[in-house]
């Protein structure tokens, strides 16, 4: 293996787990702040969370949303461009043709927009005495798989309950990702029941990292985020986590081990294609 070659398999993750405020320019100057340190720290990619600009309810959406591009995501390509990395915008609430969507926007070294990833998976839960939550009461689904190159390897994106469709993760296996990110926000019931067993299973069943950005806890908020932002190794082994605070976690992501357990195990070419299949009925990506 070449020393580029080396260089190039492993690189520094950053997972930013903000505490968000209900101003939005406060959020905006604190994730300035907080990736600038992500990037001093030698992070070539920077994870937000779900919903970073605004805090998390249905009665927020639309007060908050905006166009994009708009002013949220004109400080993400500033700040991208600004640090030479790429920014996994967490998410925003998106207005579009009268529509809103929770939406993640992603941005390159030179400050480009290239993907937008609206939320597909709607959240709508009702657990009796626990939590009722209906995203779809404002909110519409996106349509698209989405997934973007590094220099380093090839990234999917969900926003938090895409991550508990296992179908995703493996149509982005499929599509040759490595890495898999999903800002995410869930709640105090949720959260310590299924948020690092989702994410351990969607890093073991296919081989892959995956991290997850959640915002920081607010116990006065009306919507409690359970925080624990974290990275998974395709192992299924936690190697980064944070706790309930606002804090910024760092992962080594190294593609020579993700390569090594893929050869030792290998599901892919064991997979009977001739008894079952998942299938992306949908093309597209974006």
């Amino acid at each position: 293996m070449s020393a580029v070659t080396r260089i190039m398999s492993k690189f520094r993750l950053a997972v930013v787990q903000l505490q968000v405020s209900s101003v939005k320019a406060d959020n905006l100057s604190k994730v300035r702040r907080l990736v600038k340190e992500a990037a001093e720290q030698g992070s070539k990619v920077v994870l937000l969370p779900e919903c970073f600009n605004s805090p998390y309810g249905t009665s927020f959406f639309s007060k908050y949303a905006e166009k994009i591009p708009g002013e949220s995501t004109q400080m993400l390509s500033e700040v991208a461009k600004e640090n030479k990395l790429h920014l996994v915008g967490g998410s925003i609430p998106e207005e579009d043709g009268g529509k809103l969507y929770n939406t993640c926007a992603v941005f390159g070294p030179e400050g480009e927009l290239i993907l937008k990833h609206r939320k597909i998976h709607l959240f709508d839960i009702d657990i009796p005495g626990k939590i009722r939550f209906q995203e779809s009461e404002t909110l519409s689904p996106g349509n698209s798989l989405s997934t973007f190159d590094t220099p380093f390897c090839r990234v999917g994106v969900g926003i938090c309950y895409d991550m508990r469709f296992a179908e995703l993760a493996q149509l982005y296996n499929r599509k040759g990702c490595q890495l898999l990110v999903y800002p995410g926000a869930f709640n105090m019931t949720t959260g310590p029941a299924h948020w690092e067993l989702l994410q351990r299973g969607r890093a073991l069943d296919n081989q892959m990292y995956v991290a997850t950005a959640s915002p920081a806890r607010d116990e006065a908020a009306s919507y409690v985020a359970w925080g624990h932002s974290t990275v998974v190794n395709p192992w299924g082994e936690v190697i980064a986590k944070a706790g309930p605070e606002e804090s910024i976690i760092y992962a080594d992501i190294d593609l020579q081990y993700l390569a090594d357990i893929r050869q030792q195990i290998p599901i892919s070419s064991q997979r009977r294609d001739d008894l079952y299949a998942v299938t992306a009925v949908q093309q597209g990506s974006g």
